[in-house]
């Protein structure tokens, strides 16, 4: 594909929004929204590379690209996930969820089909599951067009992996904590955040544990990208 392109050797896709969403309406496989995190995990970077689709959602992804001289917009995985979704109660196909604590998902099927009342949401299991291949089975029965996982990084790729494998005319997008935003129990950050890429510095407002986990990575991630830019292996 001509517009793929790699950072830090993890491939990453240059569409735009809505060039994704029409590319993904006849895809079937895995589509990755991928952030610094991910790109900071190399056990999954086999995955993310064979992935059918990866989506820049970070703003950090956003800015290693630009770095490398790439000028490529970053997509809301939230965003792109509830488009699918949109575009499955339009062509009347079924969806899946799986993923987060059983009152949230409950909560969040409940908002989308009050939402979305075109949409067969054929299959929802919380995240709290040790047997993959029990919910993989019966995602296989059922065939849903669409499967949406939020069972967090790298849990959701590792999963979605091997789902694609059984169920080729499936399109799996891991969506992490989208159900919560989705169930009301979490506040998306407003739009002017949403616009700056600064949701992840709102939602670390709200929740000053997460500072933890991202500061460590966000500046790291940054200087590599810097690192490989100016002085690249081999040079």
């Amino acid at each position: 594909m001509d517009n793929t392109v790699y950072l830090l050797g993890y491939k990453i896709n240059t569409f735009d929004f809505e060039s994704a969403v029409n590319y993904a309406k006849a895809l079937s496989g895995q589509v990755v929204t991928i952030n610094p995190e991910m790109i900071s995990n190399p056990d999954i970077k086999n995955i993310i590379n064979d992935a059918e689709l990866v989506i820049p959602d970070g703003i950090g992804v956003q800015i290693g690209l630009k770095i490398m001289g790439y000028d490529v917009k970053r997509i809301a995985g939230i965003e792109f996930a509830h488009r699918m979704l949109e575009e499955c109660a339009k062509t009347s196909q079924s969806a899946a969820l799986i993923g987060a604590k059983a009152d949230i998902l409950e909560a969040a099927k409940k908002n989308i089909q009050n939402e979305l009342p075109d949409l067969y949401i054929t299959y929802c299991h919380d995240g709290y599951f040790q047997n993959d291949e029990s919910i993989l089975n019966d995602l296989k029965i059922r065939q849903p067009r669409l499967v949406l996982c939020a069972l967090g990084s790298p849990k959701q790729e590792e999963f979605i992996f091997k789902a694609k494998k059984l169920m080729p005319e499936t399109l799996f997008i891991g969506v992490g904590g989208s159900f919560d935003v989705w169930s009301g129990v979490v506040k998306r950050a407003p739009v002017i955040y949403q616009k700056l890429g600064l949701e992840w510095l709102y939602r670390t407002i709200k929740e000053p544990k997460r500072f933890k986990r991202i500061f460590p990575v966000l500046p790291l991630f940054v200087l590599k990208v810097l690192k490989e830019k100016f002085m690249p292996e081999g040079v």
